[in-house]
């Protein structure tokens, strides 16, 4: 095992913040997997289960099990985590810039694309080899302008070439789910599995620019292009990313930390990164997936105390009370059912909502959404 501290640039005199990454085994040896927790700072389930895979990988690397590369960020967000006001935790947006820490990350295929379209041959491999190259470039050329940007162009270093991209984070009160692109979904169906994901949202591109689409992203959309000039250069999905949602915000517990570690564990020996006596065996899928342009966000249309009729996990149909929201100064109680029906696979932690505030969602089967399909 290899600790590297990465120093990030210091927007202020006097002050500077180091991103910790963590190396097992050798580099080109096997696949390449990267692991990382907390983009979101005040997301803490993910550390968690970083600290107790950390001790599994450790004993692993000693044994010479590791057979790829496994890199593990087991506080992916320094920045967000030094970030308080009011004694309240603020690691979900930079408080100089406002801007989402899990936002706003670079498009490879544009940036890239161009000069790669008549070098690309008929060799697959060779032409993935040709895209982590051109990606590393753009990155390592990239002279970033503040702390965020470097810290983006840090984790990015780290994880541009890896195979598969696992981006941990949680909900304010939620079941095991997670967030993939359309074109991933193969490769990643038994890590929803291993995992025991009730909830699964695909989407083509949901136009956020999130960390774990900027790195599978690319392939697609660079194939797509291929397709269009040069039809027969192949180009395959190269690196598979998700956002996984360890359920809620609260849900920091060793009991819960240690069965995921010990999932993603089974799933490294599953995709052979780590070296078994005999695979894991695949544990049933909980759920189909469904689009992400089929998740039904439920609002308040007024202000009050909110009270839950439904809880998470719960199967839906479209009229079921999800919540009553209570007006004690008009007496006056507004029901929010449920528009479609689905898993309702998340909701706020709050138990007061002004107008429009956001009070949970349903994984909907049918697609009903079009443009951006994430919140802020």
């Amino acid at each position: 095992m290899q600790r590297i501290d990465h120093s990030l640039l210091s927007n202020s005199l006097g002050s500077h913040k180091t991103l910790t990454s963590f190396h097992y085994g050798t580099a080109g040896c096997g696949p390449k997997i990267y692991l990382q927790a907390s983009l979101h700072a005040e997301e803490l389930p993910g550390m968690l289960v970083a600290h107790h895979l950390r001790a599994l990988l450790e004993t692993a690397d000693a044994a010479g099990a590791v057979r790829g590369e496994i890199i593990l960020v087991p506080v992916a967000n320094p920045i967000g985590l030094a970030q308080r006001l009011n004694h309240k935790a603020m690691g979900r947006f930079e408080l100089d810039s406002s801007e989402n820490f899990n936002r706003y990350y670079p498009n490879f295929a544009k940036a890239i694309g161009p000069a790669l379209y008549d070098v690309l041959g008929q060799d697959a491999q060779a032409n993935v080899v040709l895209v982590r190259q051109a990606i590393g470039n753009f990155l390592r050329s990239w002279a970033p302008a503040s702390e965020l940007q470097s810290l983006r162009r840090t984790l990015l270093l780290l994880a541009h070439d890896a195979d598969y991209g696992l981006d941990l984070h949680c909900d304010s009160e939620a079941v095991m789910h997670f967030y993939t692109e359309e074109n991933c979904w193969p490769q990643l169906a038994p890590l929803a599995c291993f995992l025991g994901s009730q909830a699964i949202l695909l989407a083509r591109d949901s136009l956020a620019w999130s960390f774990d689409e900027c790195l599978s992203g690319v392939w697609w959309q660079l194939a797509d292009a291929l397709k269009a000039a040069n039809p027969s250069v192949p180009l395959p999905q190269a690196c598979c990313s998700t956002t996984i949602e360890l359920r809620g915000e609260a849900d920091v517990n060793h009991t819960l930390a240690q069965a995921d570690a010990q999932a993603l564990f089974a799933w490294l020996q599953h995709v052979q990164a780590l070296a078994c006596e005999a695979a894991p065996p695949v544990p049933p899928l909980k759920c189909q997936p469904t689009p992400l342009a089929g998740s039904e966000t439920l609002n308040a249309s007024g202000p009050g105390v909110v009270v839950f009729a439904a809880q998470v996990g719960a199967a839906l149909q479209a009229g079921d009370l999800v919540a009553e929201i209570i007006d004690p100064i008009a007496g006056q109680t507004q029901r929010v059912v449920a528009g479609v029906a689905g898993i309702f696979y998340a909701r706020t932690r709050e138990r007061y909502v002004h107008a429009s505030g956001e009070l949970g969602k349903i994984a909907g089967a049918k697609a009903f959404r079009s443009g951006p399909l994430l919140g802020a």
